[in-house]
């Protein structure tokens, strides 16, 4: 296993951030050792770190938690992440709690995630939500390559200003892209900006005037159509039970599952993400879920 703190010019280019801010680097790498998953590979430098790898559903599984000491990103922070399951390898990355972006004073915020998948091994990519403070100007930006026989589950929820504070977001800028490739083949792309205190706010193209939105996105096996009809209607009901007007959807499409919650509730959104998730990890995955105990700390 490898444990190294790598000089800056070790590790993969990143543009220069404003003076004084963090520019941080995290490169995991997990591999397959006669059934179990081990991390073998993990270099950083700057403020990202992966704690002790855990294995509750046994070796097959390797569970990382991705954390961030300082507790928050400021305006010109820039995380870099990536990390790549080796064949035959299974893997499950996520965070101990809400990623927050503060205001941005001046400086643009960035994040870079790449995932690469090989032959035969699954990765799922699962932060707990994350948190836009009201100006902040955040440009998320996530890249996934699978090979030809490689299994992924990946879902955000992105919450818009601290309404439990009574904060919305009325400044700012969210950019975000995001796209997935099989063999190179591209099966998923997505981009959008969204300014706070605009129209985009409440228009039914964008966030039709909630606060939280959520996706959750799976390549692999394909869902049958009564699978996929029990995930629309027990995830629906959940959200409805705890959450009128909020609006949920699922879709098999011929490479990949897309599944989405609009609403107001961080915990709701969080209820649903890990619903849906369940439903597909046994399709998708070949696993029935066992959810990371630091979820319910």
């Amino acid at each position: 296993m490898t444990r190294t703190e790598l000089p800056p010019d070790s590790l993969p280019d990143l543009p220069a951030p404003a003076k004084a801010h963090w520019q941080a680097s995290l490169q995991l790498g997990f591999s397959n050792d006669q059934g179990t998953t081990r991390l073998t590979e993990r270099l950083h430098s700057g403020p990202l770190r992966v704690q002790k790898p855990l294995y509750p559903e046994g070796g097959q599984t390797c569970h990382a938690i991705i954390i961030h000491p300082p507790g928050g990103v400021v305006g010109g922070d820039i995380l870099d992440i990536r990390a790549r399951a080796g064949e035959g390898s299974h893997a499950l990355i996520t965070t101990p709690g809400a990623a927050k972006w503060y205001r941005s004073n001046g400086y643009t915020s960035q994040q870079r995630v790449q995932l690469e998948v090989a032959d035969g091994a699954k990765l799922e990519w699962l932060p707990q939500e994350t948190i836009f403070f009201d100006d902040a100007r955040v440009d998320l930006h996530q890249s996934i390559h699978l090979a030809r026989d490689a299994r992924y589950i990946g879902g955000d929820i992105l919450c818009f200003g601290r309404t439990a504070s009574g904060e919305t977001y009325r400044s700012g800028k969210i950019m975000q892209h995001s796209e997935i490739r099989r063999e190179g083949r591209l099966i998923w792309f997505e981009q959008g900006s969204l300014a706070g205190g605009t129209s985009s706010m409440g228009s039914p193209l964008a966030l039709a005037g909630k606060t939280v939105c959520a996706t959750v996105i799976a390549s692999g096996n394909s869902l049958d159509a009564a699978t996929l009809s029990l995930l629309r209607e027990q995830t629906h009901q959940l959200v409805q039970d705890s959450e009128q007007g909020a609006l949920t959807g699922a879709s098999q499409l011929k490479s990949l599952v897309v599944a989405r919650y609009l609403g107001n509730s961080s915990e709701v959104a969080k209820h649903w993400m890990t619903a849906v998730w369940r439903h597909l990890r046994p399709t998708v995955i070949g696993m029935a879920a066992v959810a990371p105990r630091i979820w319910n700390t």
